[in-house]
């Protein structure tokens, strides 16, 4: 008969069944809870990881965790995932801790070259000594999360920049102060060394740019490389270095009455170049500038039709006579004379009366029209009320004001003869001349009244002429009536 001898481990009784069954059971138990564990880690984080002492990945999962394979990152030191940065300048580095922490962000490179943004919690791994020999955590993809809350942040920010600029806005009246505020809000906003408003006027070919609004310094600097942004007609905010250095952003700014426009924004030379977030909010900024603009426009417009008569768009009597007082007032620094020409316009009522006021309209328009042309820019020409004109020339003496007067006198029937079609008696000027000598204390109110006789004495002499009137004369006779 053959015995079976089971072979046993030295020094080791055998187990009794019983116990070995016990032991069987709590192993599967202990792979079973393991087991689901892992399925649960799966399930709810995007990367679980285990570290040694060195800092090498001894257990990664999901397979694959952000586009890496646990046989490629297993043995491999942890850090070289880490997005370039995130463990330089005080980020949160998840794979070296000596206390469990939870809810820190870190962001780590994907396979695909990209990164994601992780909240993580980790606990260092201890041994029986209490030494700390590795790091044992799991984190979650917050990409999305943290891309949300980012543009949250920006938005909030811009809100407040743009609720700080409407505030500052908000105590002007004037567009200029108006714009000065913006400007100065958005510049300090910003962290910019100036901020200014680039226009470029439609007219001339090629553009010449300019700078109406200014906040901050280097503008003269910018006011080029800025300028050739807004001719580019860039769809949004655009940015250039310009040759000093400086760092620019431009975003355009048209207004609805046509005006080309945009807004500057640089830093010092060798400053940081402006971002995404600074360039939404410069895009923002626009729209507040460009309100600001067609504000403006509209007070210029204000202004002009209080100053002048909406008929023929020459000066009204109340701008002529604060123009008048200020130009001579230059003329009296500067030792020059002025000329003031009282012209009314002869027969003017049997126009209205034998054709119409809309065709009396076009003689006025025409008349102003010819004023325009015997004059120089820099000076004045009005409609006093009804056919009753006046023209005011700088450093300009009776003679010269006579040669005018002559011109008129003379193309006036002509040119205004070929619109009426001879249909009335012959329209042409009776015109007055006053001179105010170079250093004469004499008033305006004085000259005016001097123009204005002279020209009712050609009135009374039969029309179509010019007087000069004496300058030694003060004329407070009353006016005369003359018809037509």
């Amino acid at each position: 008969m053959t015995e079976t001898i089971t072979p046993t481990r030295p020094g080791i009784a055998e187990e009794p069944p019983a116990v070995r069954a016990a032991g069987d059971a709590l192993r599967g138990a202990l792979l079973d809870s393991r087991q689901r564990w892992r399925e649960l880690v799966t399930l709810a984080a995007d990367l679980a990881f285990e570290t040694d002492e060195w800092g090498r990945f001894t257990f990664v999962i999901p397979d694959p965790a952000l586009g890496w394979s646990s046989a490629t990152l297993v043995g491999q030191p942890a850090e070289l995932l880490l997005a370039d940065g995130s463990d330089g300048g005080g980020g949160f580095n998840p794979f070296h801790t000596t206390a469990i922490l939870r809810h820190r962000v870190a962001w780590l490179k994907r396979a695909d070259g990209t990164t994601a943004c992780l909240s993580f919690a980790v606990a260092p791994l201890r041994d029986a000594d209490g030494r700390i020999v590795g790091v044992r955590g799991f984190g979650i993809d917050v990409t999305e999360q943290d891309g949300y809350e980012a543009q949250v942040a920006a938005s909030l920010r811009r809100g407040e920049v743009l609720d700080h600029i409407l505030w500052r806005m908000g105590r002007e009246v004037l567009a200029p102060g108006m714009m000065r505020g913006a400007l100065d809000a958005l510049m300090n906003a910003m962290g910019a060394e100036g901020a200014a408003v680039i226009s470029m006027p439609a007219d001339p070919d090629p553009p010449t740019p300019s700078m109406p609004h200014q906040a901050g310094g280097g503008g003269e600097a910018v006011l080029a490389v800025g300028a050739s942004l807004l001719t580019r007609r860039w769809p949004g905010p655009a940015q250039i270095t310009a040759e000093d250095g400086r760092q620019v952003l431009v975003a355009a700014c048209q207004t609805r009455f046509g005006e080309r426009a945009g807004l500057a924004l640089w830093r010092t030379a060798g400053a940081r170049a402006w971002d995404g977030e600074e360039r939404l909010l410069a895009a923002s900024a626009a729209n507040l500038i460009r309100f600001v603009l067609e504000h403006e426009a509209l007070q210029r417009e204000m202004v002009l039709q209080a100053r002048t008569d909406p008929l023929t768009g020459l000066l009204n009597r109340r701008a002529f006579l604060e123009e008048i007082a200020r130009h001579a007032e230059r003329l009296d620094r500067e030792e020059l004379p002025g000329t003031l020409l009282f012209a009314d316009l002869d027969h003017f009522k049997s126009v209205n009366d034998r054709l119409g006021h809309d065709m009396g309209d076009q003689v006025l328009q025409y008349t102003a029209a010819l004023l325009r042309k015997v004059v120089r820019p820099s000076d004045l020409v009005a409609r006093l009320g009804g056919d009753e004109f006046a023209v005011w020339l700088n450093g300009t003496d009776h003679l010269t004001a006579a040669e005018r007067a002559e011109q008129l006198r003379t193309q006036a029937p002509r040119e205004l003869g070929e619109i009426v079609a001879h249909e009335v008696p012959q329209l042409g000027f009776s015109i007055g001349i006053a001179t105010r000598r170079a250093g004469s204390r004499e008033s305006i109110d004085s000259v005016m009244r001097r123009a204005d006789m002279a020209m009712y004495e050609v009135k009374h002499e039969g029309r179509g002429h010019w007087r000069v009137a004496p300058e030694d004369c003060e004329m407070h006779e009353p006016r005369y009536p003359i018809p037509g």
